[in-house]
This record gives C-alpha cells, structure tokens and sequence, in this order.
C-alpha cells in the first residue's frame, strides 16, 4: 500500500483554514498505481452477491465505476441535485466544512438489489451515511462499502457501523 500512499497529495488549507486535503490526482494520472489500487478495492468483494456498484460525484465516480468494470456490474451515480435527467430520490447530509445533497434515479435499484458503495475518501462518514440512505430509500441492500482513502483521526466509520467498510489507505 505505500505504493499507492506515495502517489496520494496533501494540500493544505484546502478547501479553507486548516483542512489538509488529500489529492487523488497523482494516483489516478499513474495507470499503475489506479490499476492497483481498483484491484485491491475490488479484491474483497470478487465473488459475492453483489448486483450493482454506487459511486458518489464526482470522485467516487472514477473508482466506482472502474470497480463495477472489474465486477462486471452496472455502475449507479449518485449525483448532486439537479443533475439526473429523470425521477429522482434525493437526501442532504453535513460534510467535514459544510453540507451537501445527493441523488439517484428512483428506478436505479430495487429490492433485490445488493450494493457496493466506492468512493475515494471516508472523513466525516456523511456522504457514505447519505449514500446508504439513499440506497435503501429505494428498498435495495447495502452490501458494503469501499474507499481508496480513510481518515481514522475524523472517526466517520463510527456512523457506518452497521455496514462493511473496506479502506485501501489510513490516515
């Protein structure tokens, strides 16, 4: 995992005052250090019931549907407001410097869905808890959750306990 930890950025002060931002820029400019850390993110999750991969905008984007590629499985956006074309399901939620909304297509999943949820970072837990939500808003299972980069300090896993996190980097 150092490999990948080498190629993550801190940027600090961003986006205000005292947040030091970890930039996934560098590991995702590297094709041998996203192409690890998709095959690490995905490795837990080989050959179970899972039937669809969430990713949340805009980074989980990236992640989420590289993982739904190497699963074989339809990739579902969860978009921020205003950007789904068709019926949608929407939740907010607090981040670590503010607050956010998010949404899905109403018909993206259903009952006998099972859901992995990728995104590139775990801080505060808010935008995973939201996620989740809104997953289950629409009857469907989340089977776990996966993310490139986890801040233990912020404790966010604390609002996910009742759901499987996988984290590749721990800060």
């Amino acid at each position: 995992m150092q490999q990948l930890k080498d190629k993550i950025r801190d940027i600090p002060d961003f986006p205000k005052p005292g947040i030091i931002f970890k930039d996934i820029t560098p590991l995702v400019k590297d094709p041998v250090a996203l192409r690890l850390a998709v095959k690490e993110l995905t490795k837990p999750f080989v050959n179970r019931n899972i039937t669809a991969v969430a990713g949340m905008e805009a980074r989980g984007f990236i992640f989420g549907s590289l993982v739904a590629w190497e699963l074989e499985l339809p990739f579902i956006p969860l978009r921020k407001p205003g950007k789904l074309p068709y019926d949608a399901q929407s939740v907010s939620y607090d981040l670590e410097y503010g607050s956010a909304s998010l949404e899905i297509h109403t018909d993206a999943v259903d009952k006998n869905d099972r859901v992995l949820l990728i995104d590139d970072l775990l801080a505060t837990g808010g935008t995973a808890k939201a996620s989740c939500e809104l997953i289950e808003q629409l009857g469907a299972t989340v089977e776990a959750l996966g993310f490139i980069i986890e801040l233990d300090f912020i404790k966010g896993r604390e609002k996910l306990e009742n759901y499987e996190i996988h984290s590749l980097l721990h800060y």
